[in-house]
């Protein structure tokens, strides 16, 4: 496994780390043996950085994360995540009241005394305009409740804003093969400032894996199924927005650029890692198996120039007209 430093605060995280939402909730069923086993595979492999969310599972994933780490010695970091359990889901509802509530059920779930770093999840765009949002939080770490906060972004334009807030330590954003905007301004302003990148959604819902085809199928409560046009939640987090059909179109034409002995999965992790802006990329897993092969595209070797064109013209071709500009 290789580390990289985590913006500001200076972490050295793995530089594939550990996605914790599919082992809390939309992805079809993940039994608790396994979704224990996904996470000591990881952990095994160098993984020392994981993420997740109170509602993922309304907290089952934060609380399989602090099962483990009672049973393990190692130094994890543990993100999570605050906000999408308001309902609805509007910019008044980031207060004080609210945020000190999410974050003291967290601690709960967790079992820790302070939130490594908690992130604001994927507000409406609004609240990064609202300055008392950011005063709550930095109350909340200075109260020893959190340690460092950051947020979770749908569109780069949050990302930029987000980071003009001083004590924002991290920016977590849809990154992958299929969602390359990030790339064209923001990772620059974020290295500037010295702010961690989590790359989140890195194979696209699955997409980019090579295993699906039109015929793959979902269960009823896998967001893959019911979210495809956003009726639960933003529609780019399903397939990073791309239309099935033309994703799989895409997939095929990446193929040929997937190295020997590697799968389409470690490609599209590796292409994330080429990015030196990124801290970490948090693929999920809901077994052992999709844990370790997820921590061994670390081990590939950097990407040629010539694949990463090749790579840059499919998306130019085939994708940029359906997302670029959307986030």
């Amino acid at each position: 496994m290789n580390y990289r430093t985590f913006g500001s605060i200076g972490w050295e995280v793995s530089e594939i780390s550990f996605g914790g939402w599919a082992i809390g909730a939309d992805w079809g069923d993940v039994s608790e043996e396994d979704a224990l086993d996904a996470l000591n595979a990881a952990i095994d492999q160098g993984v020392n950085f994981i993420d997740t969310a109170d509602v993922y599972g309304d907290g089952r994933s934060e609380r399989l994360i602090s099962r483990v780490l009672k049973e393990r010695s190692e130094q994890i970091y543990v993100a999570t995540k605050a906000g999408r359990r308001l309902d609805p889901h509007v910019a008044e509802g980031y207060n004080r009241k609210n945020l000190t509530a999410f974050v003291e059920r967290s601690l709960q779930n967790l079992d820790v005394e302070a939130l490594d770093l908690v992130q604001l999840h994927c507000p409406p765009t609004q609240v990064y305009y609202n300055p008392e949002v950011f005063g709550v939080l930095d109350d909340l770490v200075q109260a020893g409740k959190v340690k460092h906060y950051g947020v979770s972004v749908e569109k780069v334009e949050e990302a930029i804003k987000a980071i003009q807030y001083p004590n924002v330590q991290s920016v977590q954003i849809i990154f992958n093969i299929f969602r390359q905007r990030p790339a064209e301004l923001f990772f620059e302003l974020a290295k500037q400032r010295q702010v961690a990148i989590l790359a989140r959604v890195p194979l696209a819902s699955g997409l980019l894996t090579g295993k699906m085809t039109a015929q793959s199928a979902f269960p009823s409560d896998d967001h893959r199924n019911y979210n495809r046009q956003g009726q639960a939640f933003d529609v780019g987090e399903t397939f990073s927005g791309v239309d099935f059909k033309t994703g799989l179109e895409a997939v095929e034409m990446l193929r040929p650029l997937v190295p020997s002995g590697a799968t389409m999965a470690q490609l599209a992790l590796r292409w994330v890692l080429m990015f030196d802006a990124v801290s970490c990329a948090i693929p999920g897993a809901k077994n052992r198996p999709q844990a370790v092969q997820n921590v061994q595209a670390a081990e590939l070797p950097p990407l040629s120039d010539k694949v990463m064109a090749q790579v840059q013209a499919i998306y130019d071709d085939r994708i940029r007209p359906h997302v670029h500009q959307r986030w």
